[in-house]
């Protein structure tokens, strides 16, 4: 059975060329697996470079898109399946339910909030599916000090750092979600 992987990233390209070519090879290699993208269905920025990738390779498409974007931005509509929803907390749960694993490439303040949400279900247990922070560049670090400094000052147990995997480059996001869809039940 093909699976499905979410991917949060920027609305933008950001100012580093390596995000944007760490999108568009990831893109291809979710074809190269046989993977679906499940993304925010947009046309620009990273999401726009991950969609453009997976779709120039032949994977399948499934974007998702609030209607208030939609009115604004017009999403990318050639993708294999486009839903609009009412609003961002639908457009994330339907995102998260139809997929089998998550990857947080480069974004900014809605890629974070959307990586935080799936990581404290991983911690309340309501899901045990991978998910992967792709450090491209070193562009999480501070993310991934602050989660430190978080269970240094006694907010969170250290095994909050196991609920996900940190890949520097689009080959360790290959490969780990290799290693963790072959033994994953979710």
């Amino acid at each position: 059975m093909t699976k499905s992987i979410c991917v949060f990233c920027g609305a933008r390209k950001g100012n580093d060329p390596a995000f944007g070519q760490a999108a568009i090879d990831f893109g291809q290699i979710l074809a190269k697996n046989e993977w679906r993208l499940v993304y925010g269905a947009g046309d620009v920025g990273l999401m726009g470079a991950v969609a453009e990738g997976a779709q120039a390779s032949g994977a399948a498409t499934f974007g998702v898109i609030p209607e208030h974007l939609m009115r604004r931005e017009g999403g990318k509509q050639d993708l294999d399946q486009f839903i609009i929803t009412d609003d961002m907390h639908s457009r994330k749960k339907l995102m998260f339910i139809n997929s089998d694993a998550v990857v947080l490439l480069p974004g900014g303040a809605g890629s974070m909030d959307e990586f935080f949400e799936v990581l404290t279900w991983a911690q309340l247990k309501l899901h045990n599916r991978p998910i992967i922070v792709a450090n491209i560049a070193g562009y999480w670090q501070p993310m991934l000090d602050l989660i430190d400094h978080i269970i240094a000052s006694g907010f969170a147990d250290p095994s909050m750092t196991n609920l996900f995997s940190v890949a520097q480059t689009v080959g360790e996001i290959e490969t780990t979600l290799r290693s963790a869809l072959n033994t994953a039940t979710v």
